[in-house]
């Protein structure tokens, strides 16, 4: 039989020893080591072997800019549409909060039954002044205003003698109040047959709806948006731009054919080397060397390609007005123009300073992730601990999810001041407590974990560059 030595598809320039192989074997094994070494280049390095002309790499780095262009083009789109929402909620506050004033601190309350009673009153009796709002209607009548309050089914309450009664049940009642028409005797129990019972109230909400359109977006050639604001009143106690976007979702639906085929090539080459290694050699290739044959550049763009083709067909459906998913298609959107972006190491790799450096950061991956794991847990115990002991203490612990922003925040060195600051008129312990927890989280994280995050990928970068020299010698 043959005797070889068992190699990795990605060390296809050795030379296996086929000594003792037929002429007929040896040319099998030499055209399939051709077809190995070819299958590993690169396109600069196949276009000079073949001279086959690099389309995928042509058509990547034109995706690179139209997708780029048509995230910039919807992201000013998105900007006006935010802003018109921003301005125009400001103007609701003004037009239907009574006596609004703008203030730092958005906060908004009232005090006493004839506040409620007299800001309900003036919400209704609104009548819209601005010319480019009104009121919605349906077959030329408004639409009424709902008026809803929620409230304990039953319930009796004596704050005097620390006594109550109460059914936990919330009962919800409406009623239709149509706009533009005053009440006559300002009293709701006798106009419109409502009455609130502020001993039982949980909230009470007016529901409207206005109608607005949106000429801005006429000065960048597109049609003019038309909004239906769903407004809530309430107190608790609690064109070319089709055709460039058609483009880009043709040159991503190719970019997904080409490098869906290229997977499906690999993983072809991986079976024939399997099997090939088995009849030649009698050897079993394990699983790493098989997973060479998986491109995970390929992989990142068609998991692009298809958020851009997802994004786009959305764009287009915003454009026409038909779809109005403007957070849906900003993730898909951005997230495909961040993994092209990234896509674009794969073509740094070409280059053999740029490669070292690639080559260590995907060494050092595994060992990265499996640390993180480790100091995960750590991080994890600390954001439980200053949740219970500092939340009742400390806003920016109030709740789990600041408690980790907060955290994350003090490891870059974010607001160190301020957080220790306001926990120095809380309770002697609370304060001792606070203390030691901060400063042994902070050394932990800032002095260990950190370090020792730098030094796994500084120790496999040497590795790899050591290395890298020596095969270049």
């Amino acid at each position: 039989g043959a005797h070889g030595k068992e190699r990795s598809p990605n060390s296809h320039c050795t030379r296996c020893p086929i000594s003792s192989q037929s002429p007929g074997d040896s040319k099998v094994v030499e055209d399939f080591r051709r077809r190995l070494k070819y299958f590993f280049m690169n396109p600069c390095e196949k276009y000079r072997a073949r001279g086959r002309k690099p389309w995928k790499l042509m058509l990547q780095i034109l995706k690179i800019a139209i997708i780029t262009f048509q995230l910039v083009s919807f992201g000013l789109s998105n900007e006006m549409m935010v802003t018109f929402k921003e301005e125009n909620l400001m103007v609701f506050k003004h037009l239907f909060l009574k006596e609004y004033k703008d203030q730092r601190v958005d906060r908004y309350a009232v005090y006493t039954k004839t506040d409620v009673y007299g800001h309900i009153y003036y919400v209704i009796d609104r009548n819209l002044t601005v010319g480019n709002h009104a009121y919605e209607k349906i077959e030329g009548e408004y639409t009424p205003l709902t008026l809803c309050q929620e409230f304990f089914r039953k319930g009796s309450i004596s704050p005097g003698n620390d006594t109550f009664d109460i059914d936990p049940h919330v009962d919800k009642e409406c009623i239709s109040v149509y706009p533009l028409e005053p009440l006559e005797n300002k009293t709701l129990s006798r106009d419109i047959n409502f009455s609130l019972d502020f001993k039982r109230l949980l909230s009470v909400n007016i529901y409207l709806t206005l109608k607005a359109i949106n000429l801005q977006t006429v000065r960048h050639h597109e049609l003019p948006d038309c909004y239906a604001f769903s407004i809530i009143v309430g107190a608790g106690k609690n064109n070319h731009l089709l055709l460039f976007d058609s483009f880009v979702i043709l040159a991503c639906f190719t970019s997904l054919i080409l490098c869906t085929r290229s997977v499906y090539k690999g993983s072809q080459l991986q079976f024939h080397y399997t099997a090939f290694f088995h009849t030649y050699f009698g050897k079993t290739v394990p699983w790493s060397e098989r997973m060479e044959f998986v491109n995970g550049w390929y992989i990142l763009i068609i998991v692009s390609d298809t958020l851009t083709i997802a994004g786009s067909a959305l764009k287009i459906g915003i454009q026409t007005k038909d779809l109005t998913n403007y957070d849906v298609c900003s993730i898909l959107l951005g997230t495909s123009t961040m993994l092209v972006w990234v896509g674009v190491i794969r073509y740094l790799g070409f280059f053999k300073k740029y490669n070292i450096l690639i080559l260590a950061l995907r060494a050092a991956i595994p060992n990265v992730i499996r640390f993180s794991c480790c100091a995960g847990l750590i991080y994890l115990g600390y954001c439980f601990c200053g949740w219970i002991v500092l939340g009742p203490y400390h806003e920016k612990f109030r709740t789990l999810d600041k408690v980790t922003e907060c955290l994350f925040s003090l490891i870059n060195g974010d607001d160190l001041y301020s957080t220790f600051q306001k926990m120095r008129e809380k309770r002697y312990m609370v304060w001792l407590f606070s203390r030691l927890y901060l400063y042994s989280f902070l050394s932990l994280f800032i002095y260990m974990v950190l370090s020792l995050f730098i030094a796994l990928i500084t120790d496999t970068y040497e590795t790899i560059k050591v290395s890298f020299c020596i095969n270049m010698a």
